[in-house]
């Protein structure tokens, strides 16, 4: 997974000036909407919606975007609302894949989504199709900030931790579910630099793809990832077995 999160940072990072990333700014708004309709429209009261808007800031969003954004979530205009729906299915070569989407209109993503499973040789599947070879967890994404691995994971070791995976540039951190909140708070007491923070899923058993069979997986993670209604992708590709040049 931590493999995962670094390629979906690069293609983040690569969004800043790759006219084809014209999606980026809607992303980033639904997350905002949602996160602002999940509490308090004060990001200081309001932890993911301060995660939100510091991602959207730091891609350069205008601060009359982000305010539009939040004031959306109250519903007090037209605009249909953003709902949070969960698809899930195969894509190539068997590779079992979960995306959260965010829309505002269920019946268009849909049938766009089971159109892009096809087009890559899979299949949108009903609710629970592959769910059942995921775990949910708690996600954070976190800068290790220069330490060691073992300083890391001394300092990172909470009750309520199930997992580290550690890259110097980049550890992700798994918990229990109902323990995300406590484990961030935990982290931002020691000053830690959370990058994000999410309910996500973890697949129970990884397979490895190589040659062609690799591009094909990868190219069908990058068209879901790229869709703008995903927000998120999971997969049990081992992303740790993927050559580092194939994730750039």
């Amino acid at each position: 997974m931590s493999g995962h999160s670094k390629w979906h940072n690069i293609k983040l990072k690569k969004g800043k000036v790759d006219a084809q990333r014209g999606a980026l700014f809607t992303k980033l708004s639904k997350e905002i909407i949602l996160a602002a309709k999940s509490g308090s429209p004060d990001p200081e009261a309001n932890y993911r919606l301060k995660m939100a808007v510091e991602k959207a800031r730091e891609f350069n969003m205008p601060q009359e975007n982000i305010k539009r954004a939040i004031g959306r979530a109250s519903g007090g205009n037209d605009e249909r609302e953003i709902e949070e729906i969960r698809y899930e299915g195969y894509g190539p070569h068997g590779l079992a894949a979960v995306a959260d989407v965010a829309t505002d209109n269920r019946n268009r993503t849909a049938g766009e989504l089971r159109f892009l499973f096809g087009r890559h040789e899979g299949n949108l599947g009903e609710s629970g199709s592959v769910a059942w070879m995921f775990d949910p967890v708690g996600i954070l994404e976190v800068d290790p900030a220069g330490k060691s691995e073992d300083a890391f994971m001394e300092e990172a070791l909470f009750e309520g931790v199930e997992d580290i995976e550690y890259e110097p540039d980049l550890a992700v951190i798994y918990t229990q579910p109902a323990r995300l909140a406590g484990v961030r708070d935990d982290l931002r007491a020691r000053n830690a630099k959370i990058s994000d923070a999410y309910l996500g899923m973890r697949a129970k058993t990884k397979v490895e793809l190589q040659g062609a069979d690799l591009s094909a997986a990868l190219a069908f993670l990058d068209a879901l990832d790229e869709h703008e209604d995903v927000q998120r992708v999971f997969s049990n590709l081992d992303f740790n077995a993927v050559p580092a040049e194939a994730l750039a």
